[in-house]
């Protein structure tokens, strides 16, 4: 027979050799018995949730709703963790101690179209409309999607089914999670909560360049459309007439932005209250938790496929579209060879998922227990890289007929300064250059591929006033994020006749977009606090509202005149490193702490059927290695090349990289290292926790014998009528229900009755 003892270790009979001690978890056996059980659990009242994947009925879905109700007791003290091994997860206390009266109350989701709708709101930002397809457009077009493909299969795909399953298995968000896999690396969780934060402060930023955008853009003609004129001089503002009038309107109209980060400037008012209308939004939408934001969801994530299918179809009747498509198609394959690349790829997979925020575990959390969470991601990973690809088109689409457009128009100040060449006698060699045959006085006859083959020829005898005009050039000037959406699509969006309708549904189409993310991005702070601290889970309003009233006051930082070097400081360092040490802490936890086979255990009771054995490999050794090699690549690129932003110098109407100063390399260290400290020190205290309460148990002298019901693990060959040589169960024991085994696959489990004598004893390490 079995008995506990205060030192944590198992001891056996040696009589009972036949069986040894299961090292799963204790969820997962709880789960196995009240499946068994559940025959007392019927008059229970149940939560009617939406119907489950797969082939159980009504009834039987009520039945694992209630199971999943039961789940995650919290570890009151010392003395529940005595009893574990080094290695135990704190998961398998959850037997133990029974059901969490608190997930009694946890919402769910209505639906799971509304389930849907918010994973892939979360994961599709503003990342897949104006990074991939700048990635795409400097890396090689088809060749980057192909990498991103492999990536996104190898990588990417099984990380985002791993948050799915354990977020959806525990229920619990980030925090609850991790420090339920293993105390002592419940700081995982709070370093999400902390990037949550990070991102959420400068991304609403980016929502209120939006609305203040969208605010503008009722009106005719739009105020980016034209230079505006100096009323001093009576001419046009030299620093429009030395750029662009949408570069002017962004820069000194909506940033009014300084020459540096170094010159901080007063705030602008404007930005300010449109900081305060998008804080307002979020509040509003996130007061009352999943309730109030899924039924936004259902308008803010699928607005946006709408816009772009419109943009798209609009796009594809532009002059220029297909030379956009061809050159975003065309592969060049020889970037493969090239790290950096790569480097790209798998930041761009990582951050296009939304892996490590904590966002899709508290999504996942509020799933029924037997939804089938690997459908839904590769559901989501596919509809993510889909909008990627639909974004690009669009994009590309636009920047092909942006660019014929200044290519043509280069084409015909020249063709107006061969004309004056031509009128002079002394030009008049040009007529023996080929020069008859171009009809000067309509500079529109001239096709682009004409001239350039006209000017390579003759090139070399025409001086410096007359100049190449390529279409592949203005291609490879690339823009990305705030240049992409606030300069170039608004210069091609005054092309268009009723340019205010298409400039407002761009900018709607921006706000969906931020909002649909910011709301995950909340999700992923506001859900681990409330389950992991009661009294903020009964003020679920109240922790709403502080929360985004805070994000407003240190989003001030923002909108100073030197907010956008801030914006771009936190958007290029405060996310990237803490989140990749995040993901390989995750990793690390379930593959190597929890143990895949265990993870895959779990996952087989949630689906029904077990997920390919190639899941394990790729968790153990592809992920974490790939992991690795990207915060490997990632530092040394920071320390071998010294940070750098982009600013916009006003004098010279251009712009320019500067290094960060001394006292921004600091702040980016310490945002950094705010976010990664949580992992270490929630260890560290973990341990001391452990080690006072074993020296708090010696001295007080033998700790009290804690009794728990112990279950064995046998083989499937070994016939369970040995339960016939264990004690007949009391009574007392007979009113509760207590199976004799539990199938699961090949193998069985028993009951085993705990026993005070000890014969001879086998220590099994547990």
């Amino acid at each position: 027979m079995t008995s506990w003892v205060g030192d944590g270790r198992v001891r056996t009979n040696s009589k009972k050799r036949g069986c040894k001690l299961s090292n799963y978890s204790e969820t997962f056996l709880h789960r196995k018995i009240r499946s068994v059980s559940l025959n007392v659990k019927k008059q229970r009242s149940l939560e009617v949730g939406y119907s489950q994947e797969g082939e159980q009925g009504d009834d039987s879905w009520k039945l694992d709703r209630a199971v999943s109700m039961m789940e995650k007791p919290p570890l009151d003290s010392n003395e529940d963790r005595a009893w574990l091994g080094e290695g135990q997860s704190e998961t398998q206390l959850d037997a133990v101690n029974g059901g969490d009266e608190a997930d009694e109350d946890r919402p769910a989701w209505d639906s799971k179209i509304q389930y849907v709708l918010a994973q892939v709101g979360f994961s599709v930002g503003l990342g897949n409309v104006w990074r991939f397809p700048y990635l795409c457009h400097q890396n090689g077009g088809g060749a980057f999607m192909l990498l991103y493909v492999f990536l996104l299969l190898v990588v990417g795909v099984p990380l985002f089914f791993m948050e799915l399953a354990a977020g959806q298995s525990i229920r619990q968000g980030s925090i609850g999670v991790w420090k339920h896999i293993s105390p002592k690396l419940s700081g995982i969780g709070y370093s999400s909560c902390m990037v949550c934060f990070y991102v959420a402060l400068y991304y609403n930023v980016i929502i209120a360049w939006s609305l203040f955008y969208m605010g503008n853009s009722f009106q005719y003609p739009l105020p980016w459309e034209q230079c505006p004129i100096d009323v001093t001089t009576n001419d046009t503002v030299k620093e429009c007439a030395s750029s662009s009038p949408t570069s002017y309107f962004w820069f000194r109209k909506a940033l009014n932005i300084t020459n540096s980060i170094e010159e901080s400037g007063e705030f602008n008012p404007i930005m300010t209250g449109c900081l305060l209308a998008a804080w307002t939004i979020v509040s509003l939408a996130m007061i009352k938790g999943i309730k109030s934001s899924a039924k936004v969801m259902y308008f803010s994530s699928v607005f946006p496929y709408v816009v772009l299918i419109i943009f798209l179809i609009r796009g594809l009747m532009l002059d220029g579209a297909m030379e956009g498509i061809t050159y975003m198609f065309y592969p060049k394959l020889e970037i493969w060879s090239n790290v950096q690349v790569w480097r790209q790829a798998a930041t761009q997979v990582f951050f296009a998922l939304g892996l490590g925020y904590g966002s899709v575990i508290a999504y996942s959390s509020y799933n029924p227990v037997h939804n089938n969470c690997h459908r839904d991601a590769l559901m989501v990973s596919g509809i993510n890289f889909m909008t990627s690809v639909l974004a690009s088109l669009v994009v590309f689409v636009v920047l092909g007929f942006r660019a014929k457009n200044i290519a043509g128009r280069c084409v015909a100040e020249n063709l107006g300064l061969l004309n004056i060449m031509v009128s002079q006698e002394s030009n008049q060699p040009l007529v023996k250059l080929g020069w008859p045959w171009i009809n000067t006085t309509d500079p529109g006859y001239m096709p682009l591929a004409t001239y350039r083959e006209w000017y390579s020829q003759y090139s070399s005898v025409m001086g410096p006033n007359i100049t190449d005009c390529s279409l592949e050039e203005e291609m490879n000037k690339g823009v990305e994020g705030t240049g992409l959406a606030f300069i170039a699509f608004t210069e091609v969006m005054a092309l268009f006749p009723a340019s205010p309708f298409w400039s407002t549904l761009f900018f709607l189409m921006l706000l969906n977009l931020g909002l649909s993310t910011m709301f995950g991005t909340m999700q992923g702070i506001l859900t681990p606090l409330m389950d992991n601290f009661s009294t903020l889970g009964r003020h679920r309003t109240l922790l709403t509202v502080s929360s985004c009233a805070l994000g407003f006051l240190l989003g001030l930082l923002f909108t100073q005149r030197s907010g956008n070097y801030f914006v771009t400081m936190f958007d290029d360092y405060s996310a990237t490193l803490p989140l990749v040490i995040v993901v390989i802490f995750e990793t690390v936890s379930v593959a190597w702490v929890y143990g895949t086979d265990r993870f895959l255990d779990d996952i087989e009771v949630m689906l029904n059927w077990r997920p390919p054995v190639v899941y394990k490999y790729l968790w153990k050794y592809v992920c974490l290695l790939a992991m690795v090699g990207l915060l490997a690549a990632s530092l040394l690129r920071m320390v071998f090349k010294r940070p750098t932003y982009t600013a916009w110098n006003q004098s010279t109407a251009s712009e320019m990289t500067l290094e960060y100063p001394g006292w921004a390399l600091a702040m980016i260290v310490m945002l950094i290292l705010f976010a990664s400290l949580p992992v270490p020190i929630g260890y560290i205290l973990s341990v001391l926790k452990t080690r006072s309460g074993r020296t708090r148990s010696s001295d007080e002298g033998s700790s009290p014998e804690v009794h728990r019901e112990l279950y064995t693990k046998c083989s499937s060959t070994e016939q369970l009528g040995s339960n016939s040589h264990h004690r007949a169960p009391s009574e007392e024991n007979e009113a509760r229900p207590r199976p004799a085994f539990l199938p699961l696959g090949h193998e069985l489990y028993t009951l085993l009755p705990q026993q005070e004598d000890e014969d001879e004893e086998h220590d099994t390490g547990v």
